[in-house]
């Protein structure tokens, strides 16, 4: 079944000719703009508070001076709250070219309705620690409706201690 060019000797390029140009790909990885970075959390960092200066703008993922780095050994992991929800469709992590590029990377959570992501880098090629330049998020936002809990008790039956009431008095003024 045809779907609108030839094949002709090669293989099929259809998925790269579905794939956006680098100019336009950066729109597509704008989820930044939608973390909470005053919540982001990243265990493990050498340096307190490095880790949320890996989530930048598409324009600035070639910045070497915004990094992160694990402390102990080659483990990180990114707690990643959004101010709405996601539906999360990429995933762009860029290292050192060297044994410190992470090479093993694990997702904790559902990815069609996402309010907050784990990413664990687990893993690097042979290096004592894990350098991590940039992290690019690609998916969808929609405003996050959250209900705010309600506490109530409903009582099936009164219990009559519970609701005491003090013996009222009548009191009788004659007026003559």
């Amino acid at each position: 079944m045809s779907h609108g060019h030839s094949h002709g000797g090669g293989g099929c390029r259809c998925a790269a000719e579905r794939e956006e140009p680098p100019e336009q790909r950066g729109l597509a990885y704008g989820l930044y703009l939608r973390i909470d970075l005053e919540r982001l959390q990243c265990l493990n960092e050498s340096r307190e508070g490095s880790g949320r200066g890996v989530f930048k703008p598409w324009e600035e993922r070639t910045d070497r001076s915004k990094f992160v780095e694990s402390d102990a050994d080659e483990e990180l992991l990114f707690n990643i709250p959004f101010t709405g929800n996601v539906k999360l469709k990429g995933i762009i992590i860029m290292g050192e070219d060297d044994d410190s590029h992470p090479s093993e990377m694990r997702l904790i959570s559902r990815f069609s309705n996402v309010y907050h992501l784990s990413i664990h880098i687990s893993k690097n090629f042979g290096a004592d620690t894990t350098k991590v330049l940039y992290i690019g998020l690609r998916g969808e936002w929609t405003e996050l409706r959250r209900h705010e809990v309600t506490i109530c008790n409903y009582e099936a039956s009164a219990n009559p201690a519970d609701h005491r009431v003090h013996q009222v008095t009548p009191q009788t003024h004659f007026i003559s």
